[in-house]
């Protein structure tokens, strides 16, 4: 517990198109740690944007700013919170900014997105991190020097990070138990109606027998291990041994769980990477079909027109996350 009763400060800054649900539960969490009984401000916050002024969340939601790109105190928390569109709020200007304050030796994390921001201002070289699991696979393939890890948030040094939306909720918790005790992240878990802070380690999205429906477990560690190994993919005996079962186990469990053959439904994983990729990064064609095990770009591009509808050089996606519309 710190020394001295001055109040720690969290200062955010707000990208715009950034979480508005993963920067309320980080938010709401300091701000009920001043409730507790004891009558004692823990924390305090601000509020920046790159010019001051109002920032839209992604989903239209408009927070006002307090200030622009102030100086900082060497004691201040920097959180860096994007959304959909981290690329279009990494100006020249946020990156030199970001950049000046962190040699301060501040303690500085991200919210979603905001990983990106961090690591294309050069700040997470070296370092583990945890983005939105929907930008993982994008923001590894950009930065090789980053490990990108399936987690709901990483402590990594001074550097944290979290997959935003609730999961900003157990960062803040287990830092709320690092500044002032477990006493006072219980009673804030409680207030928020939060029975169980999860733990840095797990992962982003339910289990697979919660997600699909499935219960076995062979069939499980097989798609676990599919995804693991999209860019080199595994031939149906290794894979078959890898799961522990026999090939023509492997297509019985398919067939009676996903209606679907091992084939078909590894292709389909490969595939979704690859259609990934393309709307969230700048890679050519040709590197993104060797990274989703694709030996040939001709039959990438094949492949991928009949599962779509529309060849990979004219299906950029929706959105776009690390390639910036400026």
């Amino acid at each position: 517990m710190p020394i001295d009763d001055k109040p720690k400060r969290y200062v955010f800054l707000l990208l715009p198109g950034f979480s508005p649900l993963g920067f309320t539960c980080a938010q709401e969490a300091l701000a009920l740690a001043n409730r507790f009984a004891d009558g004692r401000q823990y924390y305090d916050w601000m509020l920046l944007s790159e010019d001051g002024g109002p920032v839209t969340a992604w989903n239209g939601l408009q927070v006002s700013a307090q200030a622009g790109l102030i100086d900082l105190d060497r004691h201040d928390t920097l959180v860096v919170c994007a959304g959909v569109d981290a690329a279009a709020g990494s100006t020249r200007k946020v990156m030199g900014w970001l950049r000046r304050e962190t040699r301060r030796g501040i303690d500085f994390g991200a919210i979603s997105s905001g990983s990106y921001t961090l690591a294309l201002a050069g700040l997470l070289s070296g370092r583990t991190v945890t983005t939105h699991w929907e930008y993982a696979t994008a923001m590894a393939e950009k930065f090789p020097d980053v490990t990108v890890r399936d987690a709901i948030y990483s402590v990594d040094g001074r550097v944290f990070s979290c997959a935003g939306s609730a999961s900003s909720m157990d960062l803040m918790l287990e830092r709320i138990r690092l500044d002032y005790g477990g006493e006072l992240s219980g009673w804030v878990a409680d207030q928020m109606v939060y029975p169980a802070r999860r733990p840095e380690g797990q992962g982003q999205r339910g289990a697979l027998w919660g997600q699909l429906g499935v219960r076995h477990s062979s069939l499980a560690r097989a798609i676990d291990i599919m995804r693991a190994n999209l860019e080199e993919p595994l031939a149906p005996s290794d894979l078959a041994r890898a799961a522990g079962v026999s090939i023509r186990q492997l297509e019985r469990l398919f067939a009676r769980y996903l209606e679907t053959s091992p084939k078909r439904y590894y292709l389909g994983l490969r595939l979704e990477k690859a259609r990934s990729l393309l709307a969230q990064t700048d890679l050519p064609l040709m590197e993104i079909s060797l990274v989703c095990g694709f030996k040939a770009p001709s039959h990438f591009s094949k492949t991928y027109r009949k599962a779509f509808g529309v060849p990979p050089s004219r299906d950029t996606g929706s959105a776009s996350f690390l390639v910036s519309r400026r």
